[in-house]
């Protein structure tokens, strides 16, 4: 595993999924708690796109590979949640912390799992 270059696309997930979550927070819809829907979206897309970008880099054992990335996509997210809370007391817009755990420790490693396994497909189009 590239610990060094998994850690960077961790923390670069954590700073886009804030972002995204920041700039679709204008839509969100009253009555609707806020992790149920534009966390999970943001974490989807953000996921897919650094677990492309990781996975490209590996040749062999590409699940593996991708469900260790999950992990330390989780691990990273949950030191960088731990810091921001300690240093201003409070989460980003995260009404329920323990369902944005769980949701994270599932939807990383589901996410890169899956791209790991569609990297060691051989697609032929012809």
């Amino acid at each position: 595993m590239k610990f060094r270059l998994a850690i960077l696309y961790g923390i670069l997930t954590w700073i886009c999924i804030y972002i995204l979550s920041f700039i679709l927070s204008p839509f969100h819809i009253d009555g609707v708690p806020y992790i149920n829907i534009l966390a999970p979206i943001s974490i989807i897309i953000v996921t897919t796109i650094f677990g492309i970008l990781y996975i490209r880099e590996i040749n062999t054992n590409e699940v593996k590979e991708g469900f260790y990335f999950g992990i330390m996509l989780f691990v990273c997210d949950l030191i960088l949640d731990n810091v921001f809370i300690s240093f201003f007391g409070k989460t980003i817009n995260i009404d329920n912390s323990p369902i944005h755990i769980i949701s994270m420790l599932i939807i990383f490693p589901l996410i890169t799992t899956l791209l790991g396994y569609l990297a060691q497909m051989k697609v032929e189009l012809n």
